[in-house]
């Protein structure tokens, strides 16, 4: 019996939507925006996948999930951050109880930005973080610092296809 699986996400400005779409086409699953989605929905599926973009401490549209007591959760979280470099505890740790941690597997994948389309609240919140870097000693700054005041006020897309792969492969494992 193949697993009934619903892909559910919330987007501000794209990559997330991208990622999820690509993870639905893979596993021939159902999508749909978080916020058309509600607890009879949710359970009517065997294998929930939620994606969220990072903001500050955040995993946008999240209480979807963690209001709502789902089977097999799966969560993605989509962010400027390289993964590989990232300790993401604090925020899974902020949005999740420890129960709630215990049944859920996470991932994480990197967005994109194109200044031009943020918001006015996004703006000042990535003009204060350039300016926290700007103030570290050069020699304490870290490659995502670095690549952070590189790419300032430019549109860059961290996005790639080939990094659903190991959400891909521990859904169909289940």
């Amino acid at each position: 019996m193949s697993k009934k699986i619903l892909v559910a996400y919330k987007s501000k400005y794209g990559s997330t939507r991208k990622y999820a779409e690509w993870i639905a086409s893979e596993l021939n699953a159902d999508l749909f925006e978080a916020q058309t989605v509600n607890t009879k929905l949710l359970s009517q599926y065997d294998v929930v996948i939620y994606g969220g973009g990072l903001y500050a401490g955040g995993i946008a549209g999240v209480k979807l999930v963690v209001n709502n007591p789902c089977k097999n959760l799966i969560v993605f979280t989509v962010g400027l951050a390289d993964p590989n470099s990232t300790d993401y505890s604090a925020i899974i740790n902020k949005n999740f109880t420890p129960e709630l941690l215990a049944k859920t597997k996470f991932f994480h994948l990197r967005g994109g930005i194109d200044y031009k389309k943020l918001g006015p609240v996004h703006k000042v919140m990535m003009a204060m973080m350039k300016g926290m870097i700007q103030r570290k000693p050069e020699s304490e700054r870290e490659a995502d610092d670095i690549e952070f005041l590189n790419t300032y006020n430019t549109k860059v897309s961290f996005e790639d296809k080939r990094t659903i792969n190991s959400v891909v492969d521990y859904v169909k494992g289940l």
